[in-house]
């Protein structure tokens, strides 16, 4: 379980195809204290170090999650968010993030606000996937509180901190962003639908 709040940028490497897989050689600040079998948010997907080398690690997307998530995307050079699961003594800074992601969606719109960044996010609806003003989304692994709610969209406001600390700021206008909706959400949308 992760709670959306970025850990760290890492860097890919190298990048490779293996069967329907996609292979991954990343870098990053705590390199030294990741294990094999560990789990690691990228981009708010969860995956497996799977290998451990002296200056980087690497994880595998299998084919499923390629087609659920923008990682398929990724080349040498590209930044990703990191975190690693939650310790059960830590805090609980964002909300409930599983790694699971739930689609992708496309950046419509961004507006710099001198001094914070406005995002404007569409996806294609499906049962599920629910936003309230003022709730939570988990938008490439960064825990991040909805401002306005649409049937197929939604806006946050990014704050400098997280703005200078995550990919967020990498964003243009059409790039694809990694999508998980509020567990709660989908809990009580799911109990809606059986009724």
């Amino acid at each position: 379980m992760f709670t959306g709040i970025v850990e760290s940028t890492g860097l890919v490497l190298d990048t490779y195809t293996a069967g329907t897989n996609r292979e991954f050689w990343l870098s990053c600040p705590f390199l030294a204290e990741l294990r094999v079998d560990q789990s690691l948010s990228h981009n708010g997907v969860c995956l497996t170090v799977a290998e451990l080398a002296a200056d980087r690690y690497r994880v595998t997307a299998i084919d499923e999650t390629l087609k659920k998530t923008n990682i398929g995307s990724l080349q040498a050079g590209s930044r990703v968010n990191l975190e690693r699961s939650m310790p059960a003594l830590g805090r609980f800074d964002g909300h409930i993030v599983q790694g699971h992601v739930d689609t992708t969606a496309f950046l419509r719109k961004r507006i710099d606000r001198d001094g914070s960044w406005a995002l404007f996010f569409e996806y294609t609806p499906a049962p599920g996937f629910v936003t309230v003003a003022k709730g939570s989304i988990c938008v490439n692994g960064v825990s991040l509180t909805v401002v306005e709610s649409e049937d197929s969209g939604f806006s946050v406001e990014i704050i400098p901190y997280t703005w200078n600390h995550t990919n967020l700021s990498d964003l243009k206008e059409g790039d694809a962003v990694n999508i998980e909706f509020d567990i709660l959400g989908k809990y009580i949308a799911k109990l809606l639908q059986k009724q």
